[in-house]
Order: C-alpha cells, then structure tokens, then sequence
C-alpha cells in the first residue's frame, strides 16, 4: 500500500474544493489545475500549487489528458483525482495514469470502458442477472435496423446514446411516425457531444421514478452499498433535486436494489466508488439504467445519512487499503436533501447565465454548502452552470425539506440569473412534499415554472424603512422631521421597486402607497442583514444588502430584487440623511459651497439647469456639506444624487423642507 502524499485534482469548481477538503483533513497536499479564466476561482487559491492548464475552452484545457498528467509529474503529484465529468470517465485518461506511474482515484480502465458504453453494460448487467428494460442495443445497428427495432420494444421508448450521460443524445419518441425525426436528432446530439452516433433503445416508464444505489469495493474482494438515492427531480434528463433515502420503500425493496448494485459492481470486478442507476416503476419493479464509474454530484445526502466521507473512502481504496466499514457496520440515520444550484434562467426554459456575481452570501449556518465560487467571482460561459449544492439533513424527510427552504430563503445571491426561487417552489410543491415523484415532475406542474412576483409596494416600503433606519439607527421615526399638512409629520419617498415607480408616503402612524394604507410594523435585525414587515394583513421576511447609497437589493425566497430610492422626493428625511439628488434631468451650473462648509437653513448649496430654467437647491437645516459627486458642466438624470450632506445634530429633530427655486 502507497499512502498518497499529493494529490492532484483533475477538476474546478466546488468538487475541487470538496476534494481539497478531506485532503485537509488527513495532511494530504493538494494541485488545483486551471484554465486562464479561472485563475482566480476559490479552487486554485486553496490549493497548495496550482497549474495553468491553458485557454477557457475544456477541449484546450481540462479535457488535455497530456497536459494534466504532466502537471502532476511537474508538481510531483503521486495520485490524481478526477473529481466528475471532464476525464472522470475517460478510459484513455486512467490508462495514462497508470502508465505514468500515477494513482488513479477511481476504477481500472477496463471498468470504466465496460461501463461508459451503455450497450455494453446492459448486456452485461443482463448476463449477470441484473434486470433491465426491454430494448435493443445491437452494437452499431444501422437507422434502419433501428427503426425495425422500435415497433419491437414498442412505443413510448428512449432513444439512448450509448457514450456519455447528463441527458445528452436521450429522446423520447410517443409514436412510430416521430421515430425518424428523434433519432436522427439523438445522433447529432450524441456526436456533438461525444465523438460518437451510437444509440440504443429503451421501453420508456413515463412514471417511473430515478433511484441510484451509492456502491464501494476494493481490491480485497469487499464490495458494500452505501444506501440508496431518490433523484427524480430532473429537468432535460438532469438531477436537480436529490434526496437519501429513497421516500416510501420498504426495506425488502431496499434491500433488493442494494443488493442489486452491488452484484453488478462485483460483475466488473470494480474498484472505488460507483453509482448504479436503475429506473423504478409504479408496479414495483426496477430496471438498470446504468452504472456511473465515479463520485456523483449528489453524494454529500449518502454521506449526511451515514457519517461517512466517501472522498476519504475513495483515497483509502486507491492507496490499496481495504473498505472501511463491512455492510452491516454502515448505519443510516434520518434524511438528507440536496438542491442543485444553477445559473440559469429557469422562466426562460433553463438558458444559462454567466456573469459576476456582485453580491454573494451563502447560508452556511442553515445548511452544508458545497460551492464552486464566491463574492466576486466570475460564472464563465464555457462550463457546466452549477455554481453551487445546499445540502440539509432533519430527522425524517420534512424536515430535511423544511430546512433546505430555510437555506434558500438565507441565500443572497445577485449579479446573474440563477433558480433558487424556482427550487424553493418546488420543494414547496404539495406534490414533492408528499413524495410523489417520478422523473416528470415538472412536466405535470406547470405552475413550476411561474416565476413567483413579490408585491413591489411591500419591496417598496421595505426599502423605504430600510433607509430610513439607516440613516437614523432603532428610531427611524427621528429622521421625519419633514413638513407637516395640518400638523401630521409626513415622509414621502419615491421608489422603483420591481419596475414600477411607487410613492411612499410616512406619516409617523399609517403608511400609503397608491390606495392602499394600513399601520406599518417593521423590525431590522442588522448583524443578520434581515427584516421583516407588517402592513396591514400583508407581510415581508427578507435579506438586504445595500449596493450603494440609493439602492439596496432585497432577497425574497432566494431572489434578489433591487429596489432604488430617490431622496429627492422625499420630503423630509433626504436634506437629513445626508444628500441632495436632482429632482428632474439638466446640467449643473453653479456649486455654492465646498466640501467641509457648514451652511444654514436656506443656504444656496447647488443649482442646476432644466429646461432653460435654473433650480437652485437650498439646505433645509444646518449643517455641513461632505462633498459633491458632480462638477460644473455635467448632465445629471432625475434622481442621481448631487451632494452629500450632513445635518447638525442640534437640529436632528426639527421641522424641515427642501426647496428648489
């Protein structure tokens, strides 16, 4: 047995930092490879050395099997871990490992050349005793003998390439005169995507249900399952939502599906961890799918419900020592749920989004988060959309489910699109609440895929409140000092709230927006950056992050909703808050005053020219001028903000107006 020392990690993203984790934990030293836009992702800063792999592009980059075995030999990596997809599955690329003298973390070449042709595996599964579906999966059958084929297996059936997976080259066909037409599709899909035209044909189960057994064995002749997986939640043929265990089986079914994967682990005399896949139907019986030669996206639920590490798992088996745990050493204990995070737009049928990521807080206190990137960080165009997975664990499925709500509802993430919000509503299903799953889901609740709209007048009064706190601390009430219609002290704010402009008009008892108005409960918990508001019957919980002085994003049920506030309608708090902004578009002629002075109440402070007509504004209080974020000459639209001014404190609660003449 050769312990591994350094370990180099084929992958980027929040697998890699996954890896690096466990390796952490037992001194191992870590090698992060890169392409140039990635140079600054979390995974290479935390590794102990890093290495440019090349151009964004993965087919110059991290698909380069030449490139990353000489970055191991450069760095004196003794192993390398493939993390999944990439070379994850890529016979060639542990063949060069083993040329190269280099632990492979994962299976022999022969496994994963068995195993990545589905033809292949079904036949051997079948061989083996494993069932699978009815089909036809003749090695390099021609269209037409494909074609004779499919009123053979009968219709509905899958078109199914037999490289490669993440739903690419998969067509379901309903009725012999679609046939033609999908599977000419399927094998460009399937030759894009993998070099390779082959497909092969499955009996489709329209409600079946996705469940995948977790398997492990060394090369000592063990060989255990790790429980089993629900992952019907897909869309396009991908995960999303993945949960351990498997909801509403019993245990002879249980039973029955690990020792299933675990008799066609042993077929190919495997090594490292797998996961077979097998499609269950409403009758009770399951099919082989197929058999992923490497760790899953989804294996944080296997490992929540049993205390396990399975990337510690993975590196004992490839340093030649024997499993850690026999099977009935393995426990499982309550439930887990895990949610893919995308950047995508789900409103948009699942278009991916790529950009910075202006503002990002990920809810590590509410769930475990295997992310790929951080604040500041970059989603790039040229790789798989995941950016992140919220995993939580309760003592039963509820209440794992209600707590990945609570996550999502602590995410604040904005600068791209993403589907948070759309997972949440999907976990708020009643369908998916009481498990009634099958790998359609979506299909059969449209309402899905509504996007859910915050009322913009509670973001509007939210926002409102939100400033006035900020100005004046626990009592925002001190900051009205505004005018006073027959003796009422009144606070009107002018607000863009999700595309609508709004007035929010305070009158230190009732608030109005339009025609509604009600009291105004509201209470700012700022160490958590959270709120929450009461008006009327209606209500708001939210996270808030201030993207600058005029605009802050509000954070509903995991989206973002930026909300601008323009002080120059308000009629009291702005002069006190400490701005001026234009109250229409012109260009500014004259500044009367210099950072530094105090001036007092009617003190012309800046003018400005509209419409051939000059509005100078004046102070409303004492105080000081901090500075002017305009000059003499500029055009300004309605809004921007002109001065920054502080009020006297003596004068905090006294009555003021803002006047332009």
């Amino acid at each position: 047995m050769a312990k591994i020392k350094k370990l180099l990690i084929a992958n980027r993203g929040e697998i890699a930092r996954r890896i690096m984790r466990t390796c952490r934990q037992q001194g191992i030293a870590t090698v992060a490879v890169y392409s140039e836009p990635d140079a600054t992702l979390p995974h290479v800063m935390e590794a102990d050395q890093a290495v440019c792999l090349g151009p964004a592009a993965a087919r110059d980059s991290y698909l380069v099997i030449d490139k990353v075995i000489a970055a191991a030999q450069a760095t004196g990596a003794d192993a390398i871990h493939p993390g999944y997809g990439f070379l994850s599955e890529n016979t060639a690329f542990a063949a060069a490992c083993d040329q190269a003298g280099i632990i492979f973390v994962g299976p022999n070449a022969r496994a994963i050349e068995v195993m990545g042709d589905k033809a292949a595996a079904r036949q051997l599964m079948a061989e083996s005793g494993v069932p699978v579906l009815p089909g036809f999966d003749e090695e390099g059958a021609s269209d037409s003998k494909l074609t004779a084929a499919a009123a053979k297996v009968g219709f509905p059936l899958l078109i199914k390439a037999v490289a490669g997976g993440g739903g690419k080259g998969m067509r379901v066909v309903n009725t012999a005169a679609d046939f033609d037409e999908a599977l000419a599709a399927a094998r460009r899909e399937a030759s894009n995507a993998f070099g390779d035209d082959r497909v092969l044909l499955e009996r489709y189960l329209a409600t079946a249900r996705h469940v995948e057994v977790q398997v492990f064995a060394d090369n000592h002749g063990n060989a255990v399952h790790l429980f089993e997986r629900d992952c019907s939640v897909q869309r396009r043929h991908q995960k999303i939502i993945e949960e351990a265990p498997a909801p509403g089986l019993d245990d002879a079914t249980r039973n029955a599906f690990g020792s299933a994967a675990v008799q066609a682990a042993k077929a190919i005399d495997y090594r490292g961890a797998g996961t077979v896949e097998f499609l269950y139907g409403e009758d009770g019986q399951f099919y082989f799918m197929e058999m992923n030669t490497r760790l899953q996206v989804e294996h944080p639920v296997t490992e929540m419900i049993t205390g396990e590490d399975l990337v510690a798992w993975q590196l004992a088996v490839a340093a030649g020592e024997p499993l850690p745990k026999q099977q009935d050493q393995i426990q499982r204990h309550g439930a887990a749920m895990e949610v893919r995070l995308y950047a995508e737009n789900p409103e948009q049928g699942f278009l991916p989004s790529s950009g910075l990521l202006r503002h990002l807080r990920w809810p590590h206190s509410l769930s475990r988060v295997d992310a790929g990137y951080e604040q500041g960080d970059r989603v790039d165009e040229h790789y798989d959309p995941m950016i992140a997975k919220l995993i939580c664990h309760g003592e039963d499925r509820n209440a794992a489910r209600q707590q990945l709500i609570q996550a999502l509802d602590g995410l604040e993430l904005e600068g791209i699109h993403h589907n948070a919000a759309f997972l949440r509503r999907v976990l708020n299903d009643d369908a998916f609440a009481t498990a009634e799953l099958d790998t359609r889901l979506l299909e059969h609740r449209p309402q899905l895929m509504q996007s859910t709209v915050v009322d913009p007048a509670l973001l509007a009064l939210a926002a409102a409140r939100l400033q006035a706190h900020k100005a004046t601390g626990d009592s925002p009430w001190q900051a009205l000092n505004g005018w006073r219609p027959l003796n009422q002290r009144l606070c009107q704010t002018r607000v863009e709230a999700n595309g609508e402009q709004l007035t929010v008009r305070d009158d230190g008892q009732q608030t109005t927006i339009g025609e509604r108005r009600g009291a105004v409960s509201f209470a700012v918990d700022i160490a958590e950056s959270s709120l929450r508001l009461h008006w009327g019957t209606d209500s708001l919980a939210a996270r808030f992050a201030w993207q600058n002085a005029r605009t802050v994003v509000l954070f509903v049920g995991g989206q973002a909703y930026p909300v601008t506030l323009n002080p120059s309608r308000d009629s009291a708090q702005h002069a006190d808050a400490g701005g001026f902004s234009a109250p229409m578009s012109g260009t500014i002629v004259a500044l009367h005053a210099a950072p530094g002075d105090s001036v007092e109440a009617g003190d012309a402070v800046i003018t400005l020219e509209a419409m051939k007509m000059e509005h100078t504004l004046r102070a409303t209080v004492p105080g000081t001028v901090n500075g002017f974020a305009v000059a003499a000459g500029d055009s300004v639209s309605e809004g921007t903000v002109l001065v920054e001014f502080s009020a006297a404190d003596s004068h905090a609660d006294t009555d003021s107006k803002g006047e332009t003449e």
